[in-house]
Order: structure tokens, then sequence, then C-alpha cells
């Protein structure tokens, strides 16, 4: 299992000199190889638990650490070589960039918003109820990703 960082690292090692990698979308790309990941093996990729924050689902070691950037790409030295030491993990991180990677981090944030989602799920259940946990429930992320996967819902 790796950490958030690691993930957010391998996006930023091998897309980021585009300039097109904005916190928002780092943070928005993290989840979504979370959620995949989680749907297609059943397994974390990372321990950390995503949390239902106003903007969506937010990985709080990643915001706090792009959190300087704001709305500005972070520049990152170009290492398409980088890797995560496991050639799966890459190719399936690779696929993940391949399929979200030209969507901008308002376009992510609104994917993630969408009804039915488990950021929708968590955040309106907390609105609605005033439950103080934000954590997002990594049962329901598994449970729209498998969905996803077998083409049930859309995203």
């Amino acid at each position: 299992m790796y950490n958030a960082k690691q993930i957010a690292e391998f996006f930023l090692a091998r897309y980021g000199s585009t300039g097109s990698i904005t916190p928002m979308k780092l943070i928005k790309l993290v989840y979504i190889a979370y959620g995949w990941y989680l749907g297609l093996t059943g397994s974390k990729l990372f321990q950390e638990n995503p949390e239902a924050w106003k903007y969506g689902p937010v990985i709080p070691t990643i915001y706090k650490e792009f959190k300087a950037f704001r709305n500005a790409p972070i520049m990152w030295i170009n290492n398409a070589e980088y890797t995560t030491g496991d050639e799966t993990t890459d190719s399936f991180l690779d696929r993940i960039w391949s399929v979200y990677g030209s969507y901008t981090g308002t376009q992510l944030s609104a994917k993630t918003h969408m009804p039915g989602t488990p950021w929708f799920k968590a955040w309106n259940d907390v609105k609605n109820h005033n439950k103080v946990s934000l954590q997002m429930d990594h049962q329901e992320i598994e449970r729209h990703y498998r969905q996803l996967a077998a083409g049930d819902v859309n995203q």
C-alpha cells in the first residue's frame, strides 16, 4: 500500500511538466485513483481516507502539501520514468491519467459532485443532519466505483 503523497508525486513527476495540474486537479486525480483502485481490487490504494469538503472529496495531506499553489499549476520537474516500484500500479495510474488527465480541476470536481456519488451522499448527509465527521465511507466509494466499472452509473 502506498501513501497519498506517493500517488500525487507519480502524477506530478510523469505529467506535471505540462503545467496542467493545479492543486484541485491533483486532489481529484488522487481521489479518483483511490476510488477506481478500491472498486476494481477491493483494496485501498493508500491508507488515508478521503473527506467530504464543500468542493468535493479531499485527501487532507495532499491539500496541505500543495495549498500554497492556490489555483496555479504545480510546476514539477518532468520525470516520465518515475515509478511507484510496481509496474501494475504504474500502468493503473497511467490509465487514470489517460482517462481523466485532460479534465481541469473544476471539471473533475463537477464529476465528483454528481448526485449519487460518494461525496454527494456524504456531504448532503452531513449538511442535512449536522453530523460532525466528514469522513467518506470507503465501502460507499468501493460500491460506487464497482458500479462505474460495471457501467451501472456515469461519471
